[in-house]
């Protein structure tokens, strides 16, 4: 963590007006801000601790990649953590502009107003509005990996993987919000809240990307974003020609990628060429992808709804990110030849130069996240334990495929898919890994969706059957209780599974139900599903299979019914 000693490094570039104050200036400074870091700043609700550390005259080093300036990085940084404290208690991540010109003031003997400060001020639409609940469900990959990557200690390693973590938030959120600086902020922010108990890795965290520098790419990018940046020629030439050698790189390697992309698809279509679909075909399902059939929306692009010539309804997926050709050949690898009542269908695909689609059959009653956490939808005890016994059937077929274990590797509610009849149906397999007969794990990269990753799988990167059974036991928690994985309604965030285990040690489980289930379950079943799900959360060598929790779901079915 950045012990605040370390921005010694950093002083403030002021003009003298008066040269006979140039001797008294450092004492008046260090008195004045001393007095102010002890007195709190007028109606302001942040709880800002100014370091009493001087800045030195090197600015540079804490820019925070160039979006603070005029020496701010040791202010910028406490109010960051202010935030992060507001966060942690309320849920919310920047101020509103009122809030904020209430604490703004002059933090030290400058006004701050001038250092970027301002920009970190919600009301702007996008990631600007978003809560720490927005960020852990809607960019919790993102925090998940700042997380993992910029807090495991303070060798440059971390700090390399840090900075990586921290650009990959702004270039992915380019394309989705007019400011991607403050949807990293937003993550970062959302983090500090949840790490409060290690402030020195916060501060660590700080210094590693406040004094960052850009990539070659972004520094070209703010460049045009910015008219005052100036390089001199040497810079500017050897820039020119590290962006000229990655765009040579970038180029050549998609390239190969969609070489190797079209050998893949071209290998799979054989096995499956009666799943074939023309983008002509699509195109008139989903009334030429029209605004009105738009169910979805994901990192990987858009989901249609539609009818097709035969008349089936369908969910159409639009494939729009390249970066996630291989989940598109991944699902059709997956899904063309295996079929089970509890896992949606795949009907069709189609690609081509420009457009990947995959048609799957459409789930009318949409996903169990939005009956869960749905201001106006219900479901009752029974209708749970039903979709549970469903989801674990599909998850066992899974697990016990005659040509080797799939692995979903992504069980959330939001890919159980509810259809008509009320039955469950696991979705997405575009993560999902298979083992050979005999293997017991294959080693990959951590993926999945923050919450509901295991977290032996993130220390060891062993994929198994065992990691969806640790994700399905968040499930079942979710299902119980209806809360999300990360709860904002304390005076701090708590994770569902340390709260499922205090109240499992307490033997209070009503405060643990679901309150839209108005207390209309059996409690004897509520006991199993609830002591079902912490031992699928347990150590991986003690979790039962997702054949014994199978077993178990459908007895408490049978107590319940």
């Amino acid at each position: 963590m950045i012990d605040f000693s370390c921005y010694n490094a950093m002083k403030f570039q002021g003009k003298c007006c008066f040269l006979s104050l140039a001797l008294s200036l450092p004492l008046l400074v260090s008195t004045l801000h001393l007095a102010y870091s002890q007195t709190p700043i007028h109606n302001c609700i942040l709880d800002i601790q100014l370091s009493s550390t001087l800045n030195s005259s090197n600015c540079e080093q804490q820019s925070w990649g160039g979006f603070i300036n005029n020496c701010c990085g040791l202010d910028f940084d406490d109010y960051l953590y202010a935030l992060g404290l507001y966060a942690n208690k309320t849920g919310k991540i920047f101020l509103n502009s009122s809030e904020q010109e209430n604490c703004l003031g002059k933090v030290t003997e400058k006004n701050v107003t001038g250092c970027a400060i301002e920009k970190l001020t919600s009301g702007s639409g996008g990631c600007s509005d978003y809560t720490v609940r927005d960020v852990v469900n809607k960019l919790g990959d993102k925090l998940r990996r700042l997380d993992e990557d910029c807090m495991n200690g303070r060798t440059n390693e971390t700090c390399n993987a840090c900075l990586e973590a921290w650009e990959d938030i702004s270039a992915r959120a380019k394309s989705k919000d007019a400011n991607a600086d403050l949807c990293r902020f937003a993550v970062l922010l959302s983090l500090t809240s949840l790490k409060l108990d290690d402030r020195e890795s916060i501060k660590e965290v700080y210094k590693f990307l406040g004094g960052h520098t850009f990539s070659a790419v972004d520094q070209e990018i703010k460049a045009g974003d910015n008219a005052k940046i100036s390089p001199g020629p040497w810079i500017l030439i050897f820039a020119l020609i590290g962006v000229s050698v990655a765009v040579i790189i970038a180029t050549l390697a998609l390239f190969v990628k969609r070489i190797r992309s079209a050998q893949t698809i071209q290998d799979v279509s054989e096995d499956s060429t009666t799943l074939r679909v023309t983008s002509r075909d699509i195109y008139v399902a989903t009334n030429n992808l029209s605004a009105s059939n738009l169910i979805g929306q994901g990192i990987a692009g858009k989901v249609y709804q539609g009818i097709l010539s035969n008349g089936h309804y369908v969910a159409v997926k639009n494939i729009t990110n390249e970066g996630y050709m291989e989940t598109f050949v991944r699902e059709v690898r997956s899904l063309s030849h295996v079929r089970h009542p509890n896992l949606v269908a795949l009907l069709g695909y189609c690609e081509n130069e420009t457009e990947c689609f995959l048609v799957y059959e459409l789930c009318h009653n949409g996903n169990l996240s939005e009956w869960l956490f749905g201001y106006d939808k219900v479901l009752s005890w029974i209708q749970r334990l039903k979709i549970a016994v469903d989801s674990a059937r599909g998850l066992e077929f899974l697990h016990t495929y005659p040509g080797g274990c799939i692995v979903h590797r992504d069980i959330k509610p939001s890919n159980i898919l509810i259809d008509g009849n009320f039955q469950a149906k696991l979705s997405d397999f575009g993560l999902s890994r298979v083992m050979d007969i005999g293997q017991s794990y294959v080693s990959s990269e951590v993926r999945g969706t923050f919450g509901y990753i295991d977290p032996e799988y993130r220390t060891n990167h062993h994929v198994n059957a065992s990691g969806d059974v640790y994700s399905f036991g968040i499930v079942l928690l979710q299902l119980i209780s209806g809360q999300r994985v990360l709860n904002l309604n304390f005076k701090r965030p708590m994770y569902l599974s340390k709260m499922a285990r205090e109240f499992a040690r307490s033997n209070d489980i009503s405060e643990f139900a679901d309150p839209k289930l108005k207390g209309e379950y059996s409690v004897e079943a509520f006991d199993m599903i609830l002591k079902l799900a912490l031992s699928c959360i347990g150590l991986k060598k003690e979790r039962p299979s997702i054949q014994h929790v199978l077993y178990c779901l459908e007895n408490t079915l049978d107590i319940s019914l």
